[in-house]
C-alpha cells in the first residue's frame, strides 16, 4: 500500500528563491502568426482513384488534415541575423465523388501541397555542439555543423471550404510528375501510386488554414529556482466497478438538446454587433 501524501497545498508565491540555477533550453528568437485562406488548391489522386474522378459529375470536400510539414532554413544575405523560413505544408485531402449513373457518392483521398516562405530573426551563432549522448563507435553521432536556427511550425486543424471539378489548368499549384515530387512518408499515407498528372479532369479546394511560426536556438539561461517539484496529486489505484465509475458520469444534455441561444461574446468586428447577452 502506498504511504499517503501530507498535505500540499502551499502556495508558490509563499516560497522563497533558494538559488539561482543555469538550464539548456530552447529560446524562441521570433515567431509569426499566419491565417492562410488557400484557393484552387490541385488534389493528386492515386492511380487507383484517378478513374473516379475522371467520371465524375460533382464533388464535395468531406474534410482534410495536415500529413506533414517540410521545413528549410537559410541565411538571409546581406541581413545578419534574419532568415528565410521555406515551409511546404502536405494536406490528405478527403472528397465526396459523384459519378454518373450512380445515386450514392464515392468517397476518395488525396494529396494537396502549399509552399510559403517567411523572414524572422533567428539571432546569429558560429559554434559546433558536440554531446556524449551517443558512443564513440555509433556513426550516428554527427557533429552538428549548421549554425541556423530551427524552425518549428505549429498548425491548427485546416478547414476545407469548398472543393469542385476543374480542368488541370485552371488549379494554381501543378505539378508536372508528382510522383517524384511527393517524399515517400507523404505518399504511403495514400493507397496506389503516384504519378504523371495526364487526366483531363481534376479537383480543387479551398482550405483555410491557421499556423504559428517560430525560429529558436539552444541557450544558457539562468532561473529562479524554488525547490524540487514534488506532485501534488494522489496516485489513483481504486479498483471498482466500472458500472459504478460509469454511474458517476454526468449525462451530456448539451450533446442531445444544443443550446438555442448564443453564448454571450464581448469581442465583436467592426461593423458587426454581438449577440445580445442583457444583464450579463
Amino acid at each position: 500500500m502506498a504511504d499517503k501524501l501530507g498535505p500540499m497545498t502551499e502556495n508558490i508565491a509563499d516560497r522563497c528563491i533558494n538559488e539561482a540555477i543555469c538550464i539548456d533550453t530552447a529560446r524562441v528568437y521570433d515567431s509569426c502568426a499566419d491565417k492562410d485562406c488557400l484557393a484552387d488548391l490541385r488534389v493528386y489522386f492515386t492511380d487507383a482513384a484517378e478513374n473516379i474522378i475522371e467520371s465524375a459529375v460533382n464533388v464535395r470536400c468531406r474534410g482534410c488534415e495536415v500529413l506533414n510539414v517540410l521545413t528549410d532554413v537559410d541565411a538571409v544575405p546581406f541581413n545578419r541575423g534574419y532568415y528565410s523560413v521555406d515551409i511546404t505544408f502536405f494536406f490528405a485531402v478527403t472528397v465526396d465523388v459523384l459519378t454518373a449513373g450512380s445515386q450514392q457518392p464515392v468517397t476518395v483521398t488525396g494529396l494537396s501541397v502549399f509552399s510559403k516562405k517567411c523572414i524572422l530573426y533567428g539571432a546569429e551563432g558560429s559554434v559546433k555542439v558536440f554531446s556524449s549522448e551517443y558512443g564513440a563507435e555509433n556513426d550516428s553521432s554527427v557533429s552538428a555543423v549548421s549554425t541556423n536556427p530551427r524552425a518549428k511550425i505549429q498548425v491548427a486543424t485546416p478547414l476545407c471550404l469548398d472543393a469542385r471539378l476543374c480542368r488541370p489548368c485552371d488549379c494554381c499549384n501543378n505539378i508536372q510528375d508528382a510522383g517524384a515530387s511527393i517524399p515517400r512518408s507523404v505518399a504511403r499515407c495514400f493507397s496506389g501510386a503516384f504519378g504523371p498528372q495526364s487526366a483531363q479532369r481534376a479537383v480543387r479546394v479551398t482550405i483555410g488554414l491557421f499556423s504559428i511560426i517560430q525560429l529558436e536556438r539552444d541557450v544558457q539561461m539562468l532561473i529562479p529556482a524554488y525547490d524540487f517539484c514534488m506532485p501534488t496529486k494522489e496516485c489513483s489505484c481504486d479498483t471498482e466497478d466500472p458500472c459504478d465509475s460509469f454511474r458517476k458520469i454526468r449525462f451530456p444534455v448539451s450533446e442531445f438538446f444544443p443550446p438555442d441561444t448564443p453564448e454571450c461574446d464581448n469581442s465583436h468586428s467592426a461593423g458587426f454587433e454581438p449577440p445580445c447577452c442583457c444583464g450579463r
